[in-house]
């Protein structure tokens, strides 16, 4: 088994690994840290939750303290580029924990919050730049941050910062750089648009892929609940409840509805907190930091805010409406089963997103389980509508015909699907 202290690095940075609780690296850690230290380019696609932020983290740190500038402002020596505010967040505190014993200066820099204090901080000069590409655009225009010694450039998730639209911006920066540096993609997949990404990017890269591609952890056990979707809300409150579940992260397919289901999930008596990106800054952060510490039973969220969030043993996870991008669903689930533990992914499902868990299945390759609890069957019979007192004799005659149907049993929305069983996979 393969130990942090056969990878190479420093003294300083297995200190720092130990702080952590950390002795084994993860699959993923094992492979991208001596590529990194070898510097030459690199090409990884790992699941979220595998541990490669420290992937990258600490053989950048070890590059840098290996060949220490010269006395003077200190230049961005590698940048890192993630696509939302909370993963700039987390990758910067990955850099500070591990970067605590080397004489290494990091800066975050992300917009929605002011922009002042981040001049003040790279002013005095950084070695570590973790940023968005928004808001380092806004340092580059103002001209409070210089990009032309950067060595180590890395692109973190960068399968999202496409799927967001960030690729014009990522160019911009690219010209910036200095043509002659180390270049890190990470992405959750290796997409065709990655591939593309990486041929105009990369040089000759080192190809890690722990995970095959767009596949779903195999800690996670994964289920799906057929509900009529004006029911979904009652059966997550009362799956919460009688489960017992302490932390529970929820998504929901718009802004407005995650604000929607955590105020109603509040009446229901479940503390419940919202994030999404509309919400300010300051208000992400503290309901993260609610959700983390126990204050906030529920975290409901979209798509984009929840991508990158770390939240350690998170147990649950729940698809209040599944994604129309399958892909999405992967990166969902990923938030539980993190770093071999176990989780659970449960989506309720309703009879207009049948197309959504078929494409689902098929990216998987494989059916999810569907369970079914007691009080929340879906029907399968339409109810008989009252005769109004004023319809003529011959359609009262026509409505007491025998129903051709009525043997087989009456088709609803699920059509073609047998009932589920507790719990049978169909």
């Amino acid at each position: 088994m393969t130990k942090f202290n056969d990878l190479g690095l420093s003294a300083e940075l297995l200190r720092a690994v130990a702080d952590q609780g950390y002795s084994e690296p993860t699959p993923i850690q094992a492979q991208a840290i001596p590529a990194v230290l070898n510097g030459g380019d690199i090409l990884a696609a790992a699941q979220t939750g595998t541990g490669k932020t420290a992937g990258f983290t600490l053989p950048v740190l070890q590059r840098l303290s290996d060949t220490p500038v010269s006395s003077g402002r200190r230049p961005v020596r590698a940048l890192v580029l993630t696509p939302t505010r909370e993963l700039a967040a987390q990758v910067g505190a990955s850099v500070a924990d591990y970067g605590k014993y080397l004489p290494l200066r990091s800066a975050i820099v992300f917009g929605g919050v002011k922009i002042n204090p981040q001049i003040s901080m790279l002013r005095k000069g950084v070695d570590i730049l973790v940023a968005t590409p928004g808001r380092l655009l806004d340092h580059v225009s103002q001209k409070t941050v210089d990009l032309s010694k950067v060595e180590i450039l890395i692109l973190d998730e960068a399968d999202r910062m496409l799927d967001m639209g960030f690729i014009r911006d990522i160019r911009k920066v690219l010209a910036l750089l200095p043509k002659k540096r180390q270049n890190l993609l990470f992405s959750a997949t290796f997409s065709d648009d990655i591939k593309r990404l990486a041929d105009s990017l990369l040089n000759t890269p080192t190809l890690i892929e722990v995970a095959r591609r767009n596949t779903a952890s195999e800690q996670v056990e994964q289920s799906v609940h057929l509900i009529e979707k004006s029911r979904k809300r009652e059966l997550l409150s009362h799956m919460i409840g009688s489960q017992n579940w302490q932390q529970v992260l929820v998504f929901t397919r718009t802004k407005r509805g995650a604000n929607r289901l955590a105020q109603q999930l509040e009446k229901d008596g479940l503390k419940s907190t919202a994030i999404h990106g509309n919400k300010t800054q300051g208000a992400r952060t503290k309901a993260l930091a609610d959700f983390k510490a126990g204050r906030a039973r529920v975290l409901v969220a979209t798509d984009i805010a929840a991508r990158g969030l770390d939240i350690d043993q998170l147990p649950n996870v729940v698809n209040y409406e599944l994604p129309d991008v399958p892909e999405d669903y992967v990166h969902r689930i990923g938030r539980t089963g993190r770093a071999g533990r176990d989780g659970k992914a449960v989506s309720l499902v309703c009879s207009e997103e049948k197309k959504q868990l078929r494409d689902i299945e098929r990216l998987l390759k494989r059916p999810i389980a569907k369970e079914v609890i007691a009080g929340y069957e879906v029907s399968t019979t339409n109810k008989p509508t009252a005769r109004p007192a004023s319809q003529p004799r011959k359609s009262a005659q026509r409505n007491q015909r025998p129903n051709r149907n009525a043997d087989a049993g009456q088709k609803n929305a699920w059509s073609g699907r047998r009932k589920p069983s507790s719990r049978a996979a169909v």
